[in-house]
């Protein structure tokens, strides 16, 4: 239970930081965007409101240069008429208000019908008086206790009297509407948040179910287990990794597999020698200096077998190394005459040359060596002396083919998979010939390095063509992944 702990707290945490970051950038986003229209609303507002006012202003001032009653067509005695008319002809709303200051007295206020009283606000008054004795028309924001207000001041000036016009806005008033519109803003967006929350918990659980499983197949797989897999569906990112996963995984399984039967065949091939070698010891006769000198070459034989046996496995395993081959182009003729010279070294056979490629193809020439030479050796240590032997290249169809062709004592037809198989040897080649069974092995283990193949035709008495067969030019390391064997100690 505690193991599991950690396992429980990361995938919270995993769930609960992705979920986070959702909900910030998105009330981020709400903030933002409600902050900025708050702004403009407020700038609007208040833009609104002056320009109402400057419309006020213009009226009075043509009123005043006109300097007549419309009603009686009489001139204007003073301020105090004037300031009387035009409060009679002016509509106001319900955040407005207005009153006339003659000779530094209210003289004039709205009708009662009007709601906003700013002869009521005694701070008010005492503020607008200094500002109503002035000669400067002004519209200034005055802020009191319980109001905060936009002001028009408009001095009306007469030779024997003065006055002023006052027309007042409320911003509180004004504002409240978009007080109330931001503040169902602010409710729809923790609701959007909230139910972002909830989706993006059921969301985030559907994407990461996927990791979920690929966690539980990594912890179900074990050495005694390796048959679990992902299960893939869909066939977005997510699937893609559980693809690779899986195809990990049957890598890992193969190199597992192969571990343990090498380490079952190296325990069966090894465990020969060494008790043929302590049998001869314990019987030997030290006093007998033949008994001791046939004993003597007798564990230097199975040592001497021991050590090429060794060789080969460790070929094996270092052929699921990335740089078991370094491959470049190279001409397939001059591999191909080397190849032929080096093999007549091997044994008295009439060696001859089929045919030859002149191309290049892209492949590790030490490698292709060691394999055709390989296929070589065997065709010499299951032939008889003098007998033919024919080696060859040839491009076919955008491979390129190396094979060996001998008159030798042939396969049996159930018997080739056999010999494809690590320490595998076929019944006639067993009886004819010492040796370990790992040469074909270390061949195909060069050819799938390479992307290709080996293919084997044998007629039993009659001789056997072994080829080589790989691509020309380079291979995708997507393409060698199904034919690699993961051989490894």
């Amino acid at each position: 239970m505690i193991s599991q702990q950690p396992d429980l707290v990361a995938k919270v945490t995993l769930r609960a930081r992705l979920i986070t970051t959702m909900v910030l950038l998105a009330g981020l986003a709400l903030l933002t965007s409600g902050a900025i229209v708050a702004v403009l609303q407020h700038r609007a507002i208040h833009s609104g409101v002056d320009d109402q006012l400057m419309r006020t202003r213009d009226e009075l001032r043509v009123l005043a240069t006109e300097g007549i009653d419309p009603a009686t067509g009489q001139s204007f005695a003073g301020p105090s008429e004037l300031l009387h008319t035009f409060l009679a002809r002016t509509v106001i709303g319900e955040a407005e208000g207005e009153l006339a200051v003659v000779d530094g007295q209210v003289r004039w206020v709205a009708s009662t019908d009007v709601p906003l009283r700013p002869e009521n606000d005694e701070e008010l008054v005492s503020h607008l008086m200094p500002m109503a004795a002035g000669s400067q028309i002004l519209i200034d924001t005055v802020r009191t206790a319980d109001r905060h207000y936009r002001v028009l001041v408009a001095p009306v000036q007469y030779p024997a009297s003065t006055g002023a016009l006052v027309h007042v806005y409320d911003l509180d008033l004004v504002e409240a509407e978009l007080r109330r519109t931001m503040t169902l803003y602010a409710v729809v967006a923790v609701g959007t948040v909230l139910l972002l929350v909830l989706v993006a918990w059921i969301s985030v659980g559907r994407l990461l179910r996927p990791i979920e499983e690929l966690r539980k197949a990594a912890e179900s797989i074990d050495e005694r287990d390796l048959t679990s897999r992902v299960p893939v569906r869909g066939r977005d990112d997510l699937t893609a990794l559980s693809s690779t996963i899986n195809r990990m995984l049957d890598r890992v399984q193969r190199s597992v597999e192969g571990q343990r039967q090498l380490l079952d065949d190296v325990g069966h091939e090894l465990r020969t020698p060494i008790t043929v070698v302590r049998g001869h010891m314990e019987l030997v006769d030290p006093d007998d200096p033949v008994d001791v000198r046939e004993t003597r070459d007798l564990v230097i034989d199975e040592a001497d077998r021991m050590g090429v046996l060794v060789n080969d496995m460790l070929m094996l395993a270092k052929a699921t190394e990335s740089d078991f081959v370094q491959p470049r182009w190279f001409d397939v003729a001059t591999l191909t005459d080397q190849v032929l010279e080096k093999a007549r070294a091997l044994g008295d056979r009439a060696w001859r040359l089929e045919r030859i490629a002149s191309a290049e193809a892209f492949l590790d020439p030490g490698r292709m060596t060691q394999a055709w030479l390989q296929l070589a050796a065997n065709a010499v240590k299951y032939s008889d002396a003098g007998s033919a032997i024919t080696l060859g290249s040839a491009l076919e169809r955008g491979e390129v083919l190396l094979w060996v062709r001998d008159e030798g004592i042939g396969i049996e037809p159930d018997q080739l998979d056999v010999v494809r198989q690590r320490f595998g040897r076929s019944r006639v080649g067993a009886a004819h010939a010492q040796g370990a069974g790992l040469g074909l092995s270390i061949v195909e283990s060069i050819m799938a390095a390479h992307g290709g193949r080996l293919d084997i035709e044998s007629t039993v008495g009659v001789g056997s063509r072994f080829t080589l067969v790989l691509p020309l030019g380079p291979v995708e390391p997507a393409e060698l992944e199904p034919t690699l064997k993961m051989e490894s100690l």
